[in-house]
């Protein structure tokens, strides 16, 4: 893999001396190693070890420096042809996601520290993957910064035991020397280990005090400040400031004791698994990650916060109990053999890298009633087999959610419920920032209105398919003209993946999924009407089509004379419609003479298609019925009036019979007729022979 590492300076740091680390293993691994920086001293460093570096001014906030390394980034990008852009700090975060957006690249960002949860820091949780340091900063990402659990990876940070050789103790020593390491800032709380080490002197005026780190050009005067208090203290003499230091081994194999004095809620701690590899007992404040790393009187001792007291008296406690602090020591480098070692982090790390470079989150946007929802489904099988190994998730609304709970080719369902929950911006803006957090590649919008091109842009995928039909429809980046005319609603929507390589064949069929309960409703149903599934024979008929669509009805009298017909065949006829049917029920049952079986409102869709399951034909206007039936696989007369069936036919192959007359007004798409003729013209006898042909009869 071509990997490049993005981090502000390359200056002396745990951040700095983990990505240094990390460049080293990739080249020992035959990785191609790129870090970007402002530079630093271990550059020449980084360099002699075999990783190519480049110098940007990555660790300015200026809007105008930023944008002018996202370009210089992306050029990075293309010409080193980067597969992963590793950001390990917040304003290099910035310009890699931007400048990664234009690039075939994948970003991915590790959070080394406990971020304040403000705009500037969201950043960090944007990559499709987020690697954290510690449990402590995972919780925190998924609780304050709205990261998917599944998408957090724990790799924590790591020591080069080559380099960080255990020393034994030397029993009887006439010396004690007491370290604390970090950049100065007053969230490492060296005030309050200066005020323990004054108590410590009291009583062991033999101690040495060592400050190792320094301070950032905008803390100087805190680090004044310091100085200032290590003479109030009386303890001037007895400290030494030490400033950055490269050789962070040797002065810990020269320290008794270290102390983290955190006052706030600490990442991870890598001086402290630094000092257990070496053999040094450790002092820390409990605040985040640091409980991660020490376990009280096991491999460390944990005091609170600013209590300059507890500091003083547990690292006298080292000083005194020989026989806790060796027990300490060798079982807090044992731990760190087991957990904290270069080779796991590597290891860890590279795993995350081929887990995202193999990811794709692809979002399929369908908000439709349950006919179009059903429409999907063919898409569907096709992106699976196209993208075997992708995370597919798809938009629905409210009554889409169940249809597509037994889809075998998505990994989730979204439910968008713009008429309640959704509603308004407010709704619109929640909506969109749980998609965010999905880290969408790219979004398929079948669709095609305003509002799901907008929710499509502004989840930021790579990119967006769809047609460009609308207003917004120039937000889609890989939008296409909707020019061909005569397509069925799945060949419509194949348009749109054939820009993703996929094609459409005479095998593409709808599917639907009813689970074994919905089976089970649909048997007693029966059973209550005196039909055995197995031993009668069953015809379904689909009573009417939805209000809004009353010129789509065959007429009550031809349905009532087709129930009829059939029944003097011996065949058993199920109704099926909806509640809002009664009235068409109520016709239905003056104008036959034999007695069908009435289940309309009796079932949702998915008891429906199990039902139609049991049918030997269905017949059916154009509604969604006739897509449940098509999906079941059950052989389907379709009747087509006044809208085309060209358009609106699902793909069945012989499974589906159009009967349609061809009068010059047909296919007017009028919600309202006086005559009715296209669908009156379509009689009952004529249905009828094309079941019997279905079922094997002379027709």
């Amino acid at each position: 893999m071509r990997i490049l590492q993005i981090l502000p300076e390359l200056d002396v740091g745990g951040v700095e001396r983990g990505t240094v680390d990390m460049a080293r293993y990739l080249v020992e691994h035959n990785h191609h190693s790129v870090v970007v920086s402002n530079g630093g001293a271990l550059v020449p460093v980084l360099e002699a070890q075999g990783s190519r570096h480049y110098t940007l001014p990555v660790h300015k906030k200026d809007i105008f420096t930023m944008g002018q390394c996202v370009k210089d980034l992306e050029r990075i990008i293309r010409e080193e042809k980067i597969d992963i852009v590793h950001a390990r700090s917040r304003v290099p975060a910035w310009i890699a996601y931007f400048a990664v957006r234009k690039t075939d690249a994948e970003f991915l960002t590790t959070c080394h520290g406990y971020y304040s949860d403000n705009f500037m820091s969201r950043v960090m949780g944007w990559g499709k993957l987020v690697i954290v340091i510690s449990e402590v900063i995972g919780r925190h990402m998924i609780d304050h910064f709205g990261v998917r659990a599944e998408n957090v990876r724990l790799v924590p940070r790591s020591v080069d035991l080559d380099k960080f050789c255990f020393r034994e103790r030397q029993p009887g020593q006439s010396s004690f020397t007491v370290s604390m390491i970090g950049r100065i800032t007053p969230l490492k709380g060296h005030g309050y280990f200066l005020k323990a080490m004054a108590k410590l002197l009291r009583q062991k005026p033999f101690v040495r005090v060592r400050v190792i780190g320094d301070a950032p050009a905008n803390k100087v005067a805190y680090k004044e400040s310091l100085l200032l208090l290590a003479k109030r203290l009386g303890i001037a003499d007895k400290i030494e400031f030490l400033g950055n230091r490269s050789d962070i081994p040797q002065l810990l194999s020269e320290t008794d004791a270290l102390v983290l004095s955190t006052v706030t809620q600490e990442a991870f701690g890598r001086v402290l698994i630094e000092a257990q590899a070496v053999g040094v007992p450790v002092v820390a404040t409990k605040v985040g990650g640091v409980v991660d790393v020490v376990e009280h009187e096991k491999t460390g001792l944990l005091v609170l916060p600013k209590d300059s007291d507890t500091i003083a008296a547990a690292v006298m406690r080292i000083m005194d109990d020989r026989k806790l602090t060796d027990a300490m020591v060798v079982e807090a480098r044992g731990r760190v053999e087991e957990r904290y070692t270069l080779e796991q982090m590597a290891l860890k790390t590279i795993k995350v890298y081929e887990e995202l470079k193999a990811s794709t989150n692809i979002l399929v946007v369908k908000l439709s009633a349950v006919g179009d929802i059903i429409l999907i489904t063919a898409s569907l099988k096709a992106l699976r087999e196209r993208f075997p190994d992708a995370k597919i998730s798809c938009l629905v609304g409210r009554e889409g959610a169940s249809l597509l709970s037994g889809c075998p080719y998505i990994n989730d369902v979204i439910v968008y419920d713009y008429k309640a929950k959704h509603k308004g911006i407010k709704g619109f803006l929640k909506i969109l920032k749980k998609l965010r957090h999905h880290r969408f590649d790219k979004v398929i919008d079948f669709q095609n209105n305003n509002r799901t091109h907008l929710l499509t842009f502004l989840c930021m995928p790579r990119a967006s398919y769809g047609y460009r039909n609308k207003k917004l429809g120039f937000l889609l980046s890989d939008g296409i003209l909707d020019d061909v005319s005569g397509l069925s609603p799945v060949q419509h929507q194949f348009r749109v993946l054939k820009s993703l390589g996929i094609e459409y064949n005479d095998r593409v069929r709808l599917e639907f999924w009813p689970r074994k309960d919905d089976y089970a409703y649909a048997r007693e149903i029966l059973h209550s009407e005196w039909i055995d599934e197995k031993a009668h024979t069953l015809v379904g008929i689909n009573i009417a089509a939805s209000d809004r669509w009353p010129t789509k009805n065959w007429p009550m009298s031809h349905v009532a004379q087709l129930c009829d017909m059939l029944a003097s065949q011996g065949i058993r006829v199920v109704v099926t419609g909806m509640d809002k049917d009664r009235e068409y029920v109520r016709q239905l049952s003056g104008l036959a003479k034999s007695k069908p079986a009435v289940v309309a409102g009796k079932t949702n869709i998915l008891q429906l298609a199990a039902l139609i399951s049991f049918c030997k034909a269905y017949v059916t206007s154009d509604s969604a019925p006739l897509h449940v039936a098509a999906a079941m696989g059950v052989p389907v007369i379709a009747l087509f009036g006044p809208t085309s069936a060209e358009r609106h036919a699902p793909p069945a192959g012989k499974n589906i019979r159009i009967i349609r007359k061809p009068l010059k007004c047909s296919a007017c798409y009028k919600t309202e007729c006086r005559n009715h003729g296209c669908m009156k013209e379509i009689s009952a006898n004529e249905v009828f022979q094309e079941i019997k042909r279905i079922l094997g009869g002379p027709g």
